[in-house]
């Protein structure tokens, strides 16, 4: 068993950012505060399905720019992607398996948040043609060791 390590919020948001060129008009970034221990917060997860109705999917090259261009600039401070594999019911009732995207975001519930998911939301559903996107919010206790 390895023993814990501490870490501190600016090495895991060099750790999961890559540096990239950002867009001419940047949208306002959301504020994040220290969180004193035990502070309530919010966890945010945005489903980001990577296969394009009629066919095809989104590739790394198109997903990287995503997270580069659309997504970064609203949470500088930090966020987690994780690569899955989700599955749904679609209106014929056939099961359909994708690779998805999952975007995690914890804040202290900071202003601008919420129109922030919901732009990113509304970008990746129109640059990817996309039905929909599955947005889960939840509250989290969050300390910083």
């Amino acid at each position: 068993m390895r023993p814990a390590r501490s870490f501190r919020p600016a090495a895991l948001l060099a750790a999961l950012l890559l540096a990239g060129c950002a867009p001419a008009a940047r949208p306002a970034p959301v504020p994040a505060s220290p969180a004193p221990a035990g502070q309530e917060w919010v966890a945010e997860r945005l489903y980001l399905g990577r296969g394009i109705p009629g066919g095809g999917t989104v590739g790394d090259a198109e997903l990287d720019a995503f997270v580069r261009e659309v997504v970064t600039p609203r949470f500088p401070d930090g966020l987690t992607l994780y690569h899955a594999h989700g599955q749904w019911r679609d209106a014929t009732g056939a099961i359909v398996r994708e690779q998805t995207l999952v975007v995690e975001v914890l804040h202290p519930g900071a202003p601008g948040a919420d129109a922030a998911l919901r732009e990113i939301a509304a970008e990746y559903r129109r640059r990817f043609r996309q039905q929909s996107v599955l947005r889960v919010t939840a509250p989290a206790a969050v300390v910083f060791h």
